[in-house]
């Protein structure tokens, strides 16, 4: 049903230049694609709704592009996705992200801030495939067609990088003092 809804808002926005259709997409996708922004940026909520606006911005202007031939959040987290690795194409001409100047900017006492940041400190430590499919499996529920589908890897390879990323994030997180009974 939802999908049937996505699909009904899209022909509306297509067809009718409908943009009060679009705003209930926005509406509706606006927390998920945010969210998965946050932790692939390691917490950083500036950059992850500069990066939000930019998906919503391309999934605007190529709605016409739409077939259909995925779910419209398939489609949506891939445009989301293909930004974030542009934003990080664009970064690394000018300089690696530096896992010490993350934690300088988010160092807090706060015990539930403190685990979020713990999480994004161990995220930080992955690469970013790694990172992506974790946090589309694990935060986004995404299945691993899905995911597949939004990155274009094989299943095997989602399956892979998220066995990679489960170890490389207990191994982290057992050594900043989680025993996994927290």
């Amino acid at each position: 049903m939802s999908q049937l809804n996505d699909i009904s808002l899209v022909a509306q926005v297509v067809v009718f230049r409908n943009t009060r259709a679009f705003d209930q997409l926005v509406k509706k996708y606006q927390s998920p694609v945010r969210r998965f922004f946050l932790n692939l940026t390691c917490g950083d909520g500036e950059l992850s709704d500069d990066l939000a606006q930019d998906t919503f911005i391309k999934a605007y202007t190529n709605l016409a592009s739409f077939k259909n031939l995925s779910n419209f959040s398939t489609w949506l987290y891939r445009i989301a996705y293909n930004v974030f690795y542009d934003y990080l194409r664009s970064r690394k001409e000018t300089a690696e992200l530096d896992s010490r100047e993350v934690d300088a900017n988010w160092n807090t006492s706060q015990d539930d801030v403190g685990q979020q940041m713990d999480i994004y400190r161990a995220l930080a430590t992955l690469k970013e495939m790694e990172r992506t499919c974790i946090t589309l499996f694990y935060m986004e529920d995404q299945s691993i067609d899905k995911i597949a589908g939004i990155t274009g890897c094989p299943a095997g390879t989602v399956k892979s990088h998220l066995a990679r990323a489960k170890d490389k994030m207990a191994i982290y997180l057992k050594q900043n003092g989680y025993d996994g009974n927290n």
